[in-house]
């Protein structure tokens, strides 16, 4: 048999293989995200009661709040005790994926699905997405170690149960498998491409199964707004990408505002959000949660002055809530807020320019989507994400249009992807280091751009870090075994193989390498 011919029936068979296990991770991580989409559902529903019937009876408030400051240091002693699990969860995975980080799955599942549930139930300006997210990855990581998969295998399926942790909890596979793409993996392969898109239509189809097929948001888009206005989207862009700026620097000095409680003892840190909640919850329990009762505001009747009051406090809540920790996600809230600003702005452009007055849920979707692009730097997957829940593809340009305006003013402004910073800020935080070295080895594969460093030299003109080696190239359709007068193109996918007790340093120094 020639070499060809093996490695098409060696392709093949690890083809086989990949969707096989994706589609028990898939099932797998979309019943634990529908079962964790429920036990948010009824927190919210607990948490409202609880605080309409303590406003109606208020003698009832001082045991509110001793309970509340008993939940927040219980809390603090769960993350404090498990610190991978705080958070949203999407920069553990992200961690995960570069080798940063262990994690017990189990105990990272268990501990992230009933702290979620109890800081919804409490009221904090948290998200499910993020800790669905986490949940997705945890539970393919067991399913890889139980198959005995490689390092490498391990890193894909772990992107894959991210994967498809988003798709069930927004009901939007695509969006899924972009965010995986783009945000944690930030690669591009068939075999990543299979795994992830396989697991999250698995998991889309569990979560269909069970909430049905309608999208997240239902918003009456019933027009367009006319081409000569589409100046007002480039205008939308640039103030969502300073909004996402602000947004992002609020996010980062929350997290170290939070570290003079935890000077004093950081199992205190979640009595002050949890304290919050119960004031506005007995005050304003719109700002309470991720959001959805925020989006049923959104109208054009609303007065201008009651749009901001919603924005800047839940913009506050949700920077009190998230910085201290506490596990939940950025994901919904940061949606929500986008919704809010798009919807100020279409009171502001609609009687400004004479604009009828059904283009209000216009400007409201496409701002979710810029302002996400802004914070999250994935603008991909904010354009996708948004056409799956909401069903629509009538505003596919406009979204194109302030999702990248809006991604273009962030990097200039030279802000940092969000989840960038907070995986910055968990290793510092926490101490978090590559385990001692060992013998165990990990592949690496990354495409040689346009303009990388490495682009049109030969092989031994590159200088590589220890312990390092690229034992493969391909290039289109064929494979080149690498020697010293192997010559670099653009396009060409180089594989390393790394010792894992260096994959830190060595992927460090690989983006230097590739980069232009």
């Amino acid at each position: 048999m020639s070499k060809t011919a093996i490695k098409q029936v060696t392709t093949k068979q690890n083809n086989i293989k990949i969707v096989l296990v994706s589609t028990m991770i898939g099932l797998s991580a979309g019943i634990v995200s529908v079962l964790y989409r429920l036990a948010i559902s009824s927190a919210e529903s607990i948490s409202l009661t609880m605080y309409s019937y303590i406003e109606a009876h208020l003698q009832f408030v001082p045991i509110l709040f001793i309970g509340l400051a008993i939940a927040g240091y219980l809390m603090g002693c769960v993350i404090t005790k498990y610190p991978l699990t705080s958070g949203s969860g999407i920069p553990q995975v992200k961690g995960q994926i570069l080798g940063y980080i262990k994690s017990n799955w189990f105990t990272t599942l268990i501990v992230k699905f009933f702290a979620g549930m109890t800081a919804i139930i409490a009221g904090l300006s948290l998200g499910r997405e993020g800790p669905s997210i986490q949940l997705g990855a945890s539970v393919a990581q067991g399913v890889s170690e139980k198959i005995g998969a490689s390092n490498t295998e391990k890193r894909i399926f772990i992107t894959s149960g991210a994967s498809a942790g988003l798709a069930a909890a927004f009901n939007a596979p695509l969006a899924g498998v972009m965010f995986a793409l783009e945000e944690i993996f930030r690669y591009f392969s068939p075999v990543v491409l299979l795994s992830t898109l396989v697991a999250a239509i698995v998991a889309d189809f569990v979560s269909k199964v069970y909430f049905g097929i309608s999208p997240v948001f239902d918003f009456e888009v019933t027009a367009s707004l006319p081409i000569s206005y589409y100046w007002l989207f480039i205008l939308l862009g640039i103030f969502l990408g300073f909004s996402g700026v602000f947004y992002n620097l609020c996010i980062v000095k929350s997290q170290k505002l939070y570290k003079y409680i935890s000077a004093i003892n950081p199992k205190y840190k979640p009595i002050l959000p949890f304290m919050i909640a119960g004031i506005l919850g007995i005050t304003l329990p719109i700002v309470l949660g991720g959001g959805h009762s925020i989006i049923h505001e959104l109208s054009i009747e609303n007065s201008m002055m009651y749009l901001l009051m919603i924005l800047v406090i839940k913009f506050i809540f949700s920077m009190i809530s998230f910085g201290s920790g506490t596990p939940g996600g950025i994901f919904f809230p940061l949606l929500v807020l986008g919704a809010t600003l798009g919807a100020i702005f279409a009171k502001i452009a609609i009687p400004g320019l004479g604009l009828d007055a059904v283009l209000f849920y216009n400007f409201v979707i496409i701002a979710m989507a810029g302002y996400f692009a802004a914070i999250v730097r994935a603008p991909l997957t904010g354009i996708i994400l948004l056409v799956e829940m909401t069903g629509s593809f009538s505003q596919l340009l406009p979204l194109i249009i302030t999702s990248t305006v809006a991604y273009l003013v962030a990097e200039e402004l030279n802000n940092k992807p969000i989840y960038d910073s907070l995986l910055e800020n968990l290793l510092e935080n926490h101490h978090i280091h590559q385990e001692p070295a060992n013998r165990s080895k990990i592949v690496i594969e990354r495409v040689v751009h346009i303009g990388a460093n490495v682009e049109n030299k030969y092989l031994r003109e590159i200088q590589l870090p220890a312990r390092c080696l690229i034992v493969a190239i391909s290039r289109g359709e064929n494979d080149i075994t690498p020697n010293g007068d192997t010559f670099i193109k653009s396009g060409d996918i180089l594989t390393f193989l790394v010792d894992t007790s260096n994959e830190i340093v060595v992927r460090q120094a690989i983006e230097q390498l590739l980069g232009d």
